[in-house]
C-alpha cells in the first residue's frame, strides 16, 4: 500500500502542463523532459510503502515492590516458561524489567532485584520501557503487579496510545486471610510551645468487618498511650490531643496489632510535628545544675538543657538558634547529631560554641569529627606539646562476619584495618602499640614496640591494612587477655587498650570480670567499638566490659565511620591537650567585633585545652605561656557562627572563672552573638506535605521586593538524619508577594531546610514521609491502572500464551531514493538524446488536429507484368532540373543531411 506524506505537491503537475503548452521552446512535452518532471513532483510528495512486519518485543513488568511481598520471586520461573513457549515466531522477544522505586531491566540488574522496594512507582516503569523499544518492532507490555502504584498514571493511556503499545495486566493472587491497615496518621506539621492540637488515626479493614485490636501511639520512639481501636462496617477512628511545651520535632509514630492479617506492611505509620517558639538554645552538658543555664536563662532566653547526650536527635535543632556543648565527650553524641551540625550551621545559620574540660575539644574525641571544621580552633597537637607517652593495645575482631562487603568493593575488615592504621597514625614518636587480631585466637601481625620515627610509623601502618578475614567469631576474653599481657609488660606511661568487636557476634565472656578488675587496679583503661547496634545480642555485654574498664563504648552500623571512630578514642587517649595547671591569659584584641562593651579579663586559669588559633578564626584571649594558645576564639562557617572557649566554665579546674567577676556579662555576650540577626519584619514561610509533595510559600511585604531584585530567595534542602545530600530548588512567582516551590520527597526520609533571603535565614522542618504510601492500597490507583490498559488497547491477561498477540504494526519504506536513481537516468538519457540528435516520437495536440488524411500511393507492378499488360501505360522516370536543384527548400534539406552526418562522423 502506497502513501504520501506531502500529497500537496501534486498541485505542481497541472502547473507544468500549462507552461509545457504555452511556453513552446521549453519542450516540456519531449516524454522524457515529462517524465523527469513528473517523478520530481513524486519525491517531494514523499512516496511510503507500508507492509506488515514480522516479530515482536514482549515487555514483562514485574512488580517487586514491598506490598507483593515475594509472590513475584515465587510464579517467576512457571511466568516465563510459559511465555517462552507461547511465541508464535522466532523473531519474537522476551524482555524481562524489573521495578519498584527504581526501574531495573534485568539485562542490566540481574536476576535479583537489588533497587529500593519501597514505592511502587509504574508510571515511572511504563516510560522506561517506552524508551527502551525500538520504534521499528512491535512492542506489547505485560504488567504483573498487585495494582496499587504509589503515583498517578496520567496522560500515559494516551501516550502507550500513540506508539501503538498495548498494555496487559496480570494481577497478582492475593493470599487468604483478611487485612487490616492503619489508613490515616492525621497531625499539624507545624504548633506553637504548649498549643493543644489534635491527632487522629483511622484504621480500615474488610467490607463489614467488625474487629477489636491494639493500638499504640509512640513519640520520639517512646510510649505515649496504647488503647484499643474497634472497627464497625470495616473502618475505626481514634482521636485524641497532645501538647508540647519545648520547641523542637517530634516523631509520632502508631501501630496496630491485629491477629491474623495478611499484609502487616500496612499497619504502621509515623509523621512529624515542628513545635515552634521564641529564640531558643540548646545546651548539651555534662554538669548537674549547669552555671551557664542559668547565666543564659537570666536574659530570657528559652533554655533546652540536655544532661544526656545520647538521647539527642536531630530534630532538636528545629527552631534552635544555637548549641552548646559545655565539656560533653563525643562518643556520647549521637552520629546523627554530630553530622547533622554542619547543615544547621552553614546553610541553616544556626550558631556552635564548645566550650572546655576533659571531656571537649581533642581530650573528648573531636578530633577529626564531624564538627571539627566548624570549630575555630585546631586540636592537632605538636610533638613537644605531648605531656606523657602511651602504651596501647588494639584488639580487633576479625571473625567470618568482618568479610560482608559494605561498598566500593570494601569488606568491614578493611574499614577496622583502616581504623587501626589511623590510630597508629594519631601516636607519637615515644608511644608503644600492639595490634592484635582475633577470632578464636590471638593472632599478634604487630608486636608491643614504640613508634620511634615516621618511617617505623609507615610500616605499622601498612601491616594493619593488610590483616585479613578469619572464622567463626571473636573469642573476647581471649583478645583481652592478650592485650593485657603486651601491656603489663609496659613500664611507663598510659596504659589503654581497644576491642574492636562485632555487636552481635561477641562469644566467650570468659571471666572478664576478674580480669578488667585487675586491669583498673594496675591503672590500665579499656574502650570499646562495635560494629551494630546497641539493641544487638552481644551489645550489654560489650557495654559493660567498657563500663568496668573506666572506658568509652561506641556503637555504629555503618562501617564506614570506623576510621573516624578509631582516631576519636585514641586521640582522647594519647592526645589530650588538657592542661590542668594555673595559666596566665593576655587578651589580643578582637573582642570589640562581637561586643559594644570593654571586658575585664580573668588574669588567670586553674586548667585549658590545648589548640590553636585556625586562618579564618578571630580571637579575644589567649595563654600567657610559650604556645600562646587560643582561650576565646570565634568566626563565620558558612551563614553561621562558631565559637569555642577553651576553658572550663563548669566543673574541675573552673573555680577562678566561676569566681570572675565578669563570668555572667562573657557568657551573655557569646549567647548573643550566636543567636545572630533577628529576622526583619515581613517574611512568612507557609508549608504542606501532600503525600510525598512538600510544597513551600513564601509570603513577603512590598519592602522586599528591592532584596530580592538584588538577590532572589535561596532555598536548600537536605536529606537524611545526617543532612548528608544537599539540593537547591528553584522558585515559581505565582504572584507579587508569593513565591512558591514543591519538592518530592523519598519516604522515610527525613528532611529540613532553608531559606536565605538575603542577610535572613528561615529554616524549617525536619520534615518526613511516613512509611505508608506503599501499603496505602488505594482503590482509586487500582481502577486507574485498569482504565490505562483498557484505553491503550491492552486487556487483562489470563492466559499468559496470548500474551503474543502482536498489536498491529506496519513497515515503511522511504521510496524516493529510488525515484531520484529514476529521475537521474532520465535526465541523462534527454541529454543525450539532445547531443546525439536522436529523435524521439514527438506528441502534439495542434499538429494532430491539423495534419491532413494521408494519402495512398499508387502501387508499382512488377516490370513482366507491366510487360504483359497491353492496356499498362508506364509512369514516367522524374527527371531533376536545374529549378530542382536551385529550389532554397531542397538546398535546406540537403545540407542539414550532409551536416548530421558530419556530426555523426565526428567531423
Amino acid at each position: 500500500m502506497f502513501s504520501f506524506r506531502n500529497p500537496e505537491w501534486l498541485a505542481l503537475v497541472p502547473l507544468l502542463a500549462l507552461a509545457g503548452w504555452y511556453v513552446r521552446r521549453w519542450r516540456l512535452q519531449a516524454p522524457l523532459r515529462a517524465g523527469f518532471l513528473l517523478l520530481l513532483v513524486l519525491i517531494l510528495m514523499r512516496p511510503q510503502l507500508r507492509w506488515q512486519k514480522e516479530g515482536m518485543d514482549l515487555f514483562v513488568l514485574l512488580d517487586r515492590s514491598e506490598s507483593t511481598e515475594g509472590r513475584v520471586d515465587q510464579a517467576l520461573p512457571e511466568w516465563t516458561k510459559l511465555l517462552e513457549s507461547g511465541k508464535r515466531n522466532r523473531e519474537d522477544r522476551l524482555r524481562l524489567v524489573d521495578y519498584a522505586r527504581d526501574t531495573l531491566p534485568q539485562d542490566v540488574g540481574g536476576t535479583v532485584f537489588t533497587g529500593d522496594r519501597n514505592l511502587t512507582r509504574t508510571a515511572q516503569a511504563l516510560q522506561t520501557v517506552l524508551a527502551l523499544r525500538e520504534p521499528s518492532r512491535p512492542t506489547r507490555i505485560l504488567l504483573f503487579t498487585d495494582g496499587y502504584a504509589t503515583e498517578p498514571l496520567t496522560g500515559l493511556a494516551d501516550k502507550l496510545l500513540r506508539e501503538n503499545v498495548p498494555l496487559d495486566l496480570r494481577f497478582l493472587t492475593e493470599p487468604p486471610g483478611e487485612d487490616f491497615r492503619l489508613t490515616k496518621l492525621d497531625t499539624p506539621h507545624r504548633v506553637q510551645t504548649s498549643e493543644p492540637f489534635l491527632i487522629e488515626i483511622a484504621v480500615s479493614g474488610p467490607d463489614q468487618s467488625s474487629a477489636k485490636f491494639p493500638l499504640t501511639i509512640l513519640r520520639n520512639g517512646e510510649r505515649l498511650t496504647e488503647t484499643e481501636i474497634t472497627l464497625k462496617k470495616g473502618f475505626g477512628t481514634v482521636r485524641f490531643t497532645d501538647r508540647i511545651a519545648k520547641a523542637g520535632s517530634q516523631q509520632y509514630e502508631a501501630m496496630i496489632a491485629p491477629a491474623n492479617d495478611v499484609h502487616p506492611g500496612n499497619n504502621r505509620q509515623e509523621t512529624w510535628v515542628e513545635v515552634v517558639g521564641g529564640p531558643r538554645l540548646l545546651l548539651v552538658t555534662s554538669y548537674e545544675n549547669d552555671p551557664v543555664a542559668k547565666v543564659l536563662r537570666a536574659m530570657n532566653y528559652e533554655v533546652e538543657v540536655v544532661d544526656q547526650p545520647k538521647q539527642l536527635h536531630p530534630g532538636q535543632l528545629a527552631g534552635c538558634r544555637g548549641v552548646i556543648f559545655n565539656n560533653v565527650s563525643a562518643h556520647l553524641v549521637p552520629a546523627d547529631f554530630l553530622a547533622s551540625m554542619d547543615f544547621y550551621v552553614r546553610e541553616q545559620g544556626g550558631g556552635f560554641l564548645m566550650a572546655g574540660g576533659k571531656r571537649s575539644f581533642g581530650a573528648g574525641g573531636y578530633f577529626h569529627s564531624a564538627v571539627d571544621a566548624l570549630l575555630p580552633v585546631s586540636m592537632e597537637l605538636k610533638t613537644d606539646q605531648r605531656k606523657t607517652s602511651v602504651s596501647m593495645a588494639i584488639v580487633m575482631d576479625r571473625s567470618g562476619s568482618m568479610g560482608a562487603p559494605v561498598g566500593g568493593g570494601m569488606k568491614k575488615m578493611d574499614l577496622a584495618n583502616e581504623g587501626a592504621a589511623k590510630a597508629i597514625e594519631m601516636l607519637g614518636y615515644t608511644d608503644s602499640i600492639t595490634v592484635m587480631a582475633v577470632d578464636s585466637e590471638a593472632h599478634i601481625p604487630v608486636g608491643m614496640q614504640m613508634i620511634k620515627d615516621e618511617e617505623n610509623k609507615s610500616t605499622l601502618m601498612s601491616i594493619c591494612r593488610r590483616i585479613t578475614v578469619g572464622g567463626g567469631g571473636i573469642f573476647t576474653y581471649t583478645g583481652l587477655k592478650a592485650g593485657w599481657k603486651a601491656l603489663k609488660e609496659t613500664t611507663y606511661g598510659t596504659r589503654h587498650l581497644i576491642l574492636f568487636a562485632d555487636a552481635a557476634d561477641a562469644e566467650e565472656p570468659g571471666d572478664y570480670k576478674t580480669l578488667l578488675e585487675e586491669m583498673t587496679k594496675e591503672g590500665a583503661t579499656v574502650s570499646v567499638i562495635a560494629l551494630g547496634k546497641n539493641t544487638d545480642s552481644d551489645a550489654k555485654f560489650l557495654e559493660d566490659v567498657a563500663l568496668r574498664g573506666k572506658g568509652r563504648i561506641f556503637f555504629t552500623d555503618n562501617a564506614t565511620e570506623l576510621p573516624n571512630i578509631f582516631t576519636q578514642e585514641t586521640v582522647a587517649v594519647a592526645r589530650s591537650a588538657f592542661v590542668e595547671e594555673t595559666i596566665a591569659t593576655k587578651p589580643s584584641g578582637g573582642w570589640a567585633e562581637i561586643a559594644d562593651k570593654r571586658m575585664e579579663w580573668l588574669q588567670q586559669l586553674d586548667g585549658y585545652n590545648l589548640s590553636y588559633k585556625k586562618d579564618w578564626a578571630s580571637q579575644a584571649l589567649i595563654t600567657a605561656d610559650e604556645y600562646a594558645a587560643p582561650l576565646v576564639a570565634w568566626g563565620q562557617r558558612g551563614t553561621g557562627r562558631c565559637a569555642a572557649v577553651s576553658f572550663p566554665l563548669g566543673g574541675p579546674a573552673s573555680e577562678s572563672v566561676r569566681q570572675w567577676p565578669g563570668y555572667g556579662d562573657f557568657i551573655q555576650t557569646m549567647g548573643r552573638w550566636l543567636l545572630g540577626e533577628e529576622v526583619p519584619a515581613g517574611l512568612g514561610l507557609r508549608q504542606q506535605l501532600r503525600g510525598t509533595e512538600l510544597s513551600l510559600d513564601l509570603l513577603f511585604e512590598p519592602q522586599w521586593e528591592t532584596v530580592f531584585a538584588a538577590t532572589p530567595p535561596r532555598i536548600v534542602l537536605a536529606e537524611g538524619a545526617r543532612a548528608e545530600t544537599h539540593r537547591e530548588l528553584t522558585w515559581r512567582r505565582l504572584a507579587p508577594g508569593h513565591y512558591s516551590v514543591a519538592a518530592d520527597l523519598s519516604e522515610g526520609q527525613l528532611v529540613r531546610g532553608v531559606i536565605q533571603a538575603g542577610k535572613s535565614m528561615l529554616p524549617f522542618g525536619p520534615v518526613a514521609v511516613g512509611r505508608n504510601a506503599e501499603w496505602a492500597f488505594d482503590a482509586a490507583r487500582l481502577d486507574e491502572v485498569k482504565q490505562t490498559a483498557l484505553l491503550s488497547g491492552g486487556r487483562e491477561l489470563l492466559d499468559l500464551k496470548e500474551a503474543w498477540k502482536s498489536p498491529p504494526a506496519l513497515e515503511l519504506s522511504d521510496l524516493r531514493h529510488w525515484l531520484l536513481l529514476l529521475a537521474l537516468l532520465l535526465m541523462v538519457a534527454d541529454a543525450l538524446v539532445t547531443r546525439l540528435g536522436w529523435k524521439l516520437p514527438v506528441w502534439s495536440p495542434r499538429r494532430a488536429a491539423s495534419a491532413p488524411a494521408p494519402k495512398l500511393a499508387p502501387a508499382v507492378l512488377p516490370a513482366t507484368t507491366l510487360a504483359r499488360s497491353p492496356n499498362a501505360v508506364p509512369t514516367p522516370t522524374p527527371k531533376v532540373t536545374a529549378a530542382t536543384v536551385s529550389d532554397p527548400n531542397v538546398q535546406a534539406e540537403s545540407e542539414q543531411r550532409r551536416a548530421r552526418f558530419a556530426k555523426a562522423k565526428g567531423k
